[in-house]
Parts: structure tokens; C-alpha cells; sequence
């Protein structure tokens, strides 16, 4: 695969400046900033001009550490971007998006230029359109999906009808809103009931396993309903599958090609008392979890899997990258979890493994998503 970068947009003589923006308000904070370690470790500094800004759980945006050890992740601490008496912020001057950085009585300072934005934002208030939306507002060009796309990827209900609409085979679920449980939760619990246990409960709009509960009986359910909603006031709570759990990596194709999609990779979830692929063992513990890539599936269900990996990723109207995930039921029957727009994306996370495994390395993978949003058309598209 040929990685060239374009010219257009990027000033004769100097190297694309790529803004690494991560943190942020959401209850995946933590797992934001190792996402930023490992881009800021692996980006190659003799082709861009790199300048990380974290986003302080305040919402505040300011200068961070290029050290990638501060944002790496240990079991016994969670790096967390601190707020700063200096605040950056993304203004258009001259037609061009210039990086200001404020400080209490003084004047603001210029930056420079920022050519692409890289959010590597996981959770509300980053990856469900809202920092989309800002960078839309500016006709800044970012990696990854627009604001729809987001938004549907981040919204587990209305994702679910989206893929329905589409054709894809959802499993069964139930969508609770707080006014729901709030006026009615006897109605909430019969529904539940009618699915079936074990059910899981989940944050609709929360990722990396937060909040996430496997409940085996109706007495387990408030409990679980409680956890669930210190994240979200919105769940989703659905059936419990039983079936292998695949993945599949997709990457935007260069113009108006297809889709790519990896070989599928399977996870097992081995030893450290975890029932499922949860928070601990996505991020903490080394030998929680293993990938095989390509998954021990037969040929026709990795042609299938992929093929619908791409139509999920059509589905929703996503750009740059998406993590597809499917339950391969012991009959051979592919049913959709989940599509994640911006997708783990540490040296250990799925989405990149998979492109490994496949032939395309980490470094390339991060070049061929900027050279993706350098190349994005800006406003509606």
C-alpha cells in the first residue's frame, strides 16, 4: 500500500502539522490518553510536525507532554491530563486554522497552522460528534468519522436501527431511557424478563466496557441497571448470544474506492476471573486477553464477515476507521454487536492488530489516516 502524501493544503516547504487531541470530559479519559501515548510514540516525526493537546475532564484544552510515559497506563494509576493556567484554543485567522494559546493578562500567542486534527477522544462529549462538529464549524479536516456517523456509532440503540434499517441481523434488545426507569421500572424489568437471561446492561452511549454488567436473574437487574446508568441515563440491554466473538478492522478506501477491511481476528478472554472482554482485561492486565487473526473460521464466514464489516461501515456513513464486531453463532450465523468509530487504538488494542496481522503496520496505519483527512473534502460531503 502506498502512503505518499498529498501537497494540496500543506504549504511548499514544511511538514503537515497534526494536532493529537485527546483526554476529554468522558469517563474514558484514561484510555484516551494511552491511546495518544502510543500515536505520539509511533508517528513519524521526520514526515509531520506533531503538537499534543489533551483536554482536562474540566474541558479545558491545553499544551501537553510529547513524554508518551505520562500517558501510559499502570494498574496502580490512571493518567489524566491536568487542567493548566495556559488554555489553547483552534481559531480560523486569515482563512487559516491557527492554534492560540491564552494565558490570564497576557496577550495570546500563535502556534502556527494546523493542517489535520487527530482526535483520539473515546466516550460523550469526543467520539458522538460533538468534537466532530466543532472542527465542521471551522472547515478544519480530522481523522475519523464526521458528526452523524459519530453520533449513531456512539448511540448502541440508534446504531441498532440503523443496522436494521440496513438489512443487518441485529440480536435482541431492549432501549431504556431515564424517563422510562424513572416512571415505570416494573415495565422496564418485564421487558428485560421477556428477553431472557443472561442479559448484559449497558451504557448506551459509553464505550471501552464502562459501566458494562452480565446478569444472570431479575435479582441481579437494578444493580446492574444502577452501574450502568452512573454512565449513562440511557441503556441498551440485550440478550446474551451465545457465539465466538469476531472482529473486524475497517479503513476508509483512498477516493472513491471501497471500504478495506483486515483479516477478521477473534478474541479469548483467558484467566483473571473476567467473564467477559471487559475495562481490565482491554487495558491493564498483558495476558487477559489474546487475538488470533485471521480467526479459526471457515473461508466463506471471513469473506462474509468482512463483507458485512464493510456494509456497517457504509451503514452509518463513516470515514477514516471503524471496528466492526459480530457474535458467529455454533450454526454459522453472523449477528452484528457493535460498529466503533474510533476504536481503541493503543499498540495492543484490536483495531491495530488486526491491521498488523494483515499486513499494514502501526506507523503506516496511523500515515494512511492522516493522508485520508488531508485529502477529505470539507464541509458537506
Amino acid at each position: 500500500m502506498s502512503h505518499t502524501l498529498p501537497t494540496s493544503g500543506t504549504p511548499a516547504g514544511r511538514k503537515p502539522r497534526v494536532a493529537v487531541l485527546f483526554g476529554g470530559r468522558s469517563s474514558e479519559h484514561a484510555v484516551s490518553c494511552v491511546t495518544a501515548a502510543g500515536v505520539l510514540g509511533a508517528i513519524n516525526k521526520d514526515k509531520y510536525e506533531v503538537i499534543p493537546i489533551g483536554i482536562a475532564k474540566t474541558g479545558q484544552w491545553v499544551l501537553a507532554s510529547t513524554d508518551t510515559a505520562q500517558w501510559s497506563l499502570a494498574a496502580s494509576a490512571l493518567p489524566e491530563v491536568a487542567p493548566s493556567a495556559q488554555t489553547v484554543t483552534l481559531a480560523e485567522i486569515g482563512g487559516e486554522h491557527q492554534l492560540i494559546v491564552a494565558s490570564p493578562n497576557e496577550v495570546p500567542q500563535e502556534l502556527g497552522t494546523v493542517d489535520v486534527v487527530f482526535p483520539l477522544l473515546h466516550g460523550p462529549f469526543g467520539e458522538d460528534g460533538t468534537i466532530q462538529g466543532l472542527l465542521e464549524l471551522s472547515d478544519t479536516r480530522y481523522v475519523g468519522a464526521g458528526v452523524l456517523a459519530s453520533a449513531v456509532g456512539m448511540d448502541k440503540h440508534f446504531m441498532k436501527v440503523v443496522f436494521e434499517a440496513a438489512g443487518l441481523h441485529v440480536g435482541p434488545y431492549v432501549a431504556v431511557t431515564d424517563r422510562q426507569w424513572q416512571k415505570d421500572p416494573e415495565a422496564v424489568r418485564k421487558q428485560v424478563d421477556r428477553l431472557g437471561f443472561p442479559v448484559f446492561v449497558k451504557p448506551a452511549r459509553a464505550g471501552s466496557s464502562m459501566g458494562i454488567s452480565k446478569v444472570d436473574s431479575l435479582e441481579g437487574l437494578d444493580a446492574a441497571i444502577e452501574e450502568a446508568r452512573r454512565h449513562d441515563l440511557k441503556l441498551v440491554i440485550e440478550a446474551g448470544i451465545v457465539g465466538r466473538e469476531i472482529e473486524c478492522a475497517v479503513l476508509e478506501g483512498r477516493g472513491t474506492d471501497a471500504p478495506r477491511t483486515s483479516m477478521p481476528g477473534e478474541i479469548s478472554v483467558a484467566g483473571g476471573g473476567h467473564e467477559f472482554y471487559d475495562f481490565n482485561a482491554k487495558y491493564v492486565e498483558d495476558d487477559a486477553a489474546a487475538l488470533s487473526c485471521p480467526a479459526d473460521i471457515p473461508e466463506e464466514a471471513i469473506a462474509r464477515v468482512r463483507e458485512l464489516a464493510a456494509a456497517a461501515f457504509d451503514a452509518v456513513g463513516a470515514e477514516g476507521l471503524s471496528r466492526v464486531d459480530f457474535f458467529y453463532t455454533p450454526d454459522g450465523e453472523l449477528i452484528i454487536n457493535e460498529i466503533n468509530t474510533m476504536p481503541g487504538f493503543t499498540p495492543k488494542s484490536m483495531y491495530p492488530q488486526m491491521w498488523a496481522a494483515s499486513g499494514l503496520a502501526y506507523a503506516d496505519l496511523i500515515d494512511e489516516l492522516i493522508h485520508l483527512a488531508l485529502n477529505r473534502k470539507t464541509g458537506l460531503r
